[in-house]
């Protein structure tokens, strides 16, 4: 059976190039989403010359209409989607005291509020009503850390957020789950290099459907 394609929100050089890579090899025509159109073009045109469907579509997952748009045109261009995963993060240094309310929320916008309008705009665009929802959670979600108290903020509320969108959906056809990554992207330990993360990934959406779960902890 042909398989729908994979939108990937939150591609860069680590994590998000590597899901699109994985998705891409398992024949998923891959959808890239971030900010940095020259980069997603890239991206994509290398993923072409290996024989896999891939498209850019430059957005900012900040703006809830673009994000919108953007997940709705590429179903419309590649198909009716099977996996959505939502990678996009903020990451900068800030502390409880020293948060500037408007950059506060610049950030959960990325970190949370994108992913909510990621969910809700893919959900009722799956192919047959089923697939997987996948989210890039945190460690900092279960220990926060006061020098990146935003992003700490974030992942937590994320992580609840995924795990109510699981409840919700428990009796359909859909795997809303979040991936809490408790180590350092491609640092020493190869348990957490991009391609190996991006391998859990597809495991999940591979899951049957007696082991689903709210949560993958990747530690």
């Amino acid at each position: 059976m042909t398989k729908g394609p994979a939108l990937i929100v939150g591609v860069g050089p680590g994590l998000g190039l590597a899901l699109a890579e994985t998705f891409a090899a398992d024949g998923h025509a891959v959808a890239l989403f971030g900010r940095d159109a020259a980069r997603l073009d890239k991206y994509a045109s290398e993923l072409a010359t290996e024989g896999r469907a891939a498209r850019a579509y430059p957005v900012d997952a900040a703006d809830p209409e673009a994000l919108e748009a953007a997940l709705t045109r590429a179903a419309d261009e590649l198909g009716a989607p099977d996996v959505l995963v939502y990678n996009a993060a903020l990451v900068r240094p800030d502390t409880p005291t020293e948060l500037d309310a408007r950059e506060f929320a610049h950030t959960l916008a990325v970190n949370v509020t994108g992913a909510v309008v990621a969910a809700r705009t893919v959900l009722p665009l799956l192919r047959d009503g089923r697939g997987s929802l996948l989210f890039t959670g945190g460690g900092l979600a279960l220990d926060p850390a006061p020098a990146y108290t935003s992003l700490s903020v974030g992942k937590a509320a994320l992580r609840s957020y995924v795990q109510s969108l699981h409840k919700q959906q428990q009796g359909s056809d859909v795997h809303a789950t979040t991936v809490t990554i408790g180590g350092f992207i491609g640092g020493d330990d190869p348990r957490f290099s991009p391609a190996n993360l991006a391998a859990a990934y597809l495991d999940l959406h591979h899951q049957p459907r007696d082991q689903w779960q709210a949560e993958l902890r990747y530690v």
